[in-house]
């Protein structure tokens, strides 16, 4: 399984996934977005695990990267279009 870099919160930060990648999130919003009654999509970035008292590492951090609102007029449009630029894409 791929490690899963991505984390996104939406429904009002009730739902959370974690996904492997950019063209991930990026999929998952434009294909959640109109079925979720709150717009707006947190999107984290991986980061270094937290450390434990003792030093060792602890479980992963995630920062906040995006916030992706569909109710703001072009979102989608915009979405759909770096999802259309990234490398790989079928489109």
């Amino acid at each position: 399984m791929a490690e899963q870099q991505w984390q996104i919160r939406f429904d009002d930060g009730h739902q959370q996934r974690y996904l492997p990648d950019r063209p991930s999130v990026l999929r998952y919003v434009l294909a959640i977005g109109p079925h979720s009654p709150f717009p707006r999509f947190e999107v984290f970035t991986a980061g270094d695990a937290a450390p434990l008292a003792d030093g060792s590492p602890g479980g992963r951090r995630y920062a906040l990267a995006e916030v992706i609102d569909l109710a703001v007029d072009g979102e989608r449009e915009r979405l759909a279009a770096e999802l259309d630029s990234l490398p790989g894409s079928p489109g």
